[in-house]
């Protein structure tokens, strides 16, 4: 589970970001894109997600299949079916893999139940209940995505869901790892995945932003020279 949400964490910070630099890019150069990215963990349905997911591959896949297809115009159950075969072509657009399509059917198949029925119900329940409800739907998704096979899939699964090893104590190697930098790390990674900088005066000064922005720049660059090559997750893609 610490690797599920750390991997969730990885492949938003560093798609958001690799998006956030072609967008920043592309301004110096004199063009202007859309944001690709609007706080997805945020959600509080997979529908929602994928208002907020990856925008401008979500928009081409709805002016370029799912409106062709025949969009809302169909019948209810051609909507479903619409739904469902683009989300199943996303999957295989990522790569030609099961693991890929598997990923794009979990999405297409809960797509589908909420707009034939969980939507309505999940607009009824807590707010917290149904971003819990998102944010397990689109990690357990992940695990499709991130694995090599379906067998490598299936077995992380049901480490996941195995209560004898969820009540272990943690072996050697992990207390090494879990060091207070990495908590840190980690606990501000789901904050600011999940909600915007925080409302604060001393924040909306521009020359304190620029100076804290410069920071994470160093720091940044610090952290990348210190490491290896590390090409971005989506950078394949």
């Amino acid at each position: 589970w610490i690797g599920l949400v750390c991997y969730s964490l990885q492949i938003y910070f560093d798609f958001m970001g690799y998006s956030n630099m072609a967008i920043g890019l592309g301004f110096v150069l004199g063009f202007s894109f859309p944001r690709n990215f609007r706080l997805p963990y945020s959600a509080h349905s997979i529908t929602e997600f994928w208002r907020r997911w990856h925008i401008s591959l979500s928009t081409w896949l709805r002016d370029y299949l799912y409106i062709p297809l025949g969009g809302n115009r169909a019948t209810k159950l051609g909507v479903y079916r619409n739904l469902f075969l683009v989300f199943f072509l996303c999957g295989l657009w990522h790569g030609a893999s099961w693991n890929f399509v598997i990923w794009g059917m979990i999405h297409g198949v809960f797509l589908v139940l909420e707009r034939a029925f969980l939507g309505e119900l999940l607009a009824k329940l807590p707010r917290y209940l149904a971003h819990g409800y998102t944010l397990l739907i689109a990690m357990l998704a992940w695990v499709w995505f991130r694995t090599n096979d379906v067998n490598q899939a299936i077995a992380y699964l049901k480490h996941l869901f195995d209560m004898p090893t969820l009540l272990a104590p943690l072996d050697i190697q992990l207390h090494i790892a879990l060091t207070p930098l990495w908590a840190i790390t980690v606990v501000v990674g789901v904050i600011l995945s999940i909600r915007r900088w925080p409302q604060i005066k001393l924040l909306k000064n521009e020359l304190i932003m620029d100076l804290i922005y410069f920071a994470l720049l160093c720091l940044s660059l610090m952290q990348v020279a210190d490491q290896s090559y590390n090409p971005f997750l989506y950078f394949r893609f």
